[in-house]
């Protein structure tokens, strides 16, 4: 006698809320990688962690750990610089890697060159998420310049990026005794 198969379980699938239409799935997608670019729910912001660091502690090392908070602002704000730059200008040049994307020094020429960074984060930071929020942009199309990179994985590959380096800023303030604990 031939043994008789168990029926093959499927899996229920809840019904999940969608928007009806695709213009509200584009919209829904752009207006949640601002919030991504912004730094989500899940943390604090990049600029949070910048806003308050000690002055005197821009180029200081800690704890051995690798950077200073000079090191990873200049990372950071050169780095999102060639993503954004990479995403919207065929003509665009990328520094060297690795070292084009690192300061020479582990402290800024002064407390003006770190303000300086600070507004260029940020403004370049606000130019990604009008770039992906612009319903004109293709979040899909491959960059010509690229080799199949597209505007929505720049944007995620920037979302990553500064978390990473946001996690590093605030342990290292953690480590100068620099971070305000709540």
């Amino acid at each position: 006698m031939k043994k008789k198969k168990a029926p093959k379980k499927t899996a229920v699938r809840k019904k999940v809320a969608r928007p009806k239409s695709p213009g509200s799935w584009d919209r829904d997608l752009r207006e949640q990688l601002g919030y991504l670019l912004k730094g989500g729910g899940a943390h604090v912001h990049f600029m949070d962690a910048l806003e308050g660091f000690p002055v005197g502690k821009y180029g200081v090392f800690a704890n051995a750990l690798p950077h200073t908070g000079w090191q990873l602002l200049e990372h950071a704000r050169i780095a999102q610089w060639d993503i954004l730059e990479f995403s919207r200008n065929a003509k665009h040049v990328s520094p060297d890697f690795p070292g084009g994307y690192w300061p020479k020094t582990p402290m800024p020429p002064n407390e003006t060159a770190w303000e300086e960074s600070v507004a260029a984060f940020q403004r370049d930071l606000n130019e990604m998420v009008r770039l992906v929020q612009n319903s004109r942009t293709d979040l899909f199309a491959k960059i010509p310049q690229g080799d199949g990179q597209t505007i929505l994985r720049e944007a995620l590959l920037l979302a990553d990026h500064n978390a990473y380096h946001l996690g590093q800023l605030v342990d290292l303030r953690r480590a100068l005794g620099a971070w305000p604990e709540h």
